[in-house]
């Protein structure tokens, strides 16, 4: 399947400043791509290439196999949702939705055809005589996804769609974004600061840091095998432990050793550990660190940490520990009991840990 995006060796300058540096990425007809970074990676400037709006400096950009280097936006076969959403205010929902159709000179029919699919879709049929300003931000929210859903282009773009509502309005309208993406098969690229609504959302993530591609894969293969310390650090929340620690070959496997706050230092053993050098940061998610004799297995470890911390969040508990110099923290069950400045013993899952360079910070592993 030849793919519908297609990105090689993308640069973007603004005069002497580098924003986008050599991107390439491909994906196929379906796929729900999540650009992520922290504000400033290049993700919007990234977006905005793709849209037609930015220009770009080198390198090609096909689209359905077509290169749109120099095409103009409105000949892209895409539709783009912003943060703002970019509604006419003196418009109707109704005529918000059918605008752009009319400018193509689509038939009434057509147009009457397409805003009441997408307006049952959206549910907001009962919102169609409305102006925008009658709105609230989610249901303005709904009316630009609708204006960007009766094109039915090759590719959907939104800008940071979510990020003007609050809390729980957000987690509803995450909900609703990959329903539709389920439901029409369509092929989107979102951008995003949020690595939740990365890791919810997408079937592909890449993430950015300085213009520069840190990680492109599934959420599975961000979450659980990073490809540096940014994105181990970057994504997941609370985010993964890093913890400074010395390795030794041992007689199976590797010898891992880390400071403890007091006492002795952690011994653990890694049989399946590569080749490591002396100096190494071990990366544990906090849901790797259990309750002694909670998660059973030949992986697990025991180690006893004194306890810095105890945060109850509601289902879980976390626990925070000083190993390596660091704060550590474990999500255990709501059910612990922890007492700041008393030990307690817990289980680590060797089988999830990543190691990374203290120098390069590439992962090892």
């Amino acid at each position: 399947m030849a793919p519908i995006l297609e990105i090689k060796n993308l640069y973007k300058n603004y005069g002497p400043v580098e924003i986008l540096k050599d991107i390439n990425i491909a994906i196929e007809p379906g796929d729900f791509l999540v650009l992520v970074g922290p504000s400033g990676c290049g993700k919007s400037t990234l977006l905005n290439c793709i849209a037609g709006l930015e220009p770009i400096t080198g390198g090609d950009l096909m689209i359905g196999g077509k290169n749109m280097t120099d095409v103009s936006p409105k000949d892209r076969d895409i539709a783009m949702v912003f943060q703002s959403y970019a509604l006419y205010p003196t418009m109707s929902v109704a005529k918000n939705i059918t605008f752009g159709m009319k400018v193509r000179g689509v038939d009434q029919a057509t147009q009457t055809r397409k805003l009441n699919e997408v307006a049952s879709q959206l549910q907001i049929e009962q919102l169609l005589n409305r102006r925008p300003g009658q709105l609230s931000g989610g249901q303005r929210q709904r009316v630009a996804m609708g204006r960007a859903l009766v094109r039915d282009p090759k590719l959907f773009l939104f800008d940071e769609p979510l990020s003007n509502l609050d809390a729980k309005l957000r987690v509803e309208m995450r909900s609703e974004i990959k329903k539709l993406h389920q439901t029409l098969g369509a092929t989107m690229v979102y951008v995003t600061h949020d690595q939740i609504e990365a890791m919810t959302l997408a079937t592909k993530i890449v993430v950015l840091k300085g213009g520069v591609i840190q990680q492109i894969g599934s959420p599975a293969e961000i979450y659980n095998k990073p490809a540096n310390l940014f994105v181990a650090d970057f994504m997941g929340s609370p985010a993964m432990n890093l913890i400074p620690a010395k390795a030794r070959a041992g007689g199976a496997g590797a010898q891992i050793e880390i400071a403890r706050g007091i006492g002795e230092p952690l011994v653990l053993v890694d049989k399946h550990a590569p080749a490591l050098p002396e100096d190494v940061i071990l990366g544990l998610r906090p849901e790797d660190i259990a309750e002694a004799g909670f998660r059973a297995g030949a992986d697990v470890q025991d180690a006893t940490c004194l306890v810095d911390m105890v945060e109850p969040a509601g289902a879980d508990t976390y626990v925070v520990s000083e190993l390596g110099g660091k704060q550590v923290t474990a999500r255990l069950h709501a059910e612990t009991v922890a007492t700041p400045g008393e030990m307690l013993n817990l289980s680590i899952d060797m089988s999830k840990v990543s190691y990374f360079a203290p120098d390069s910070g590439q992962r090892l592993n």
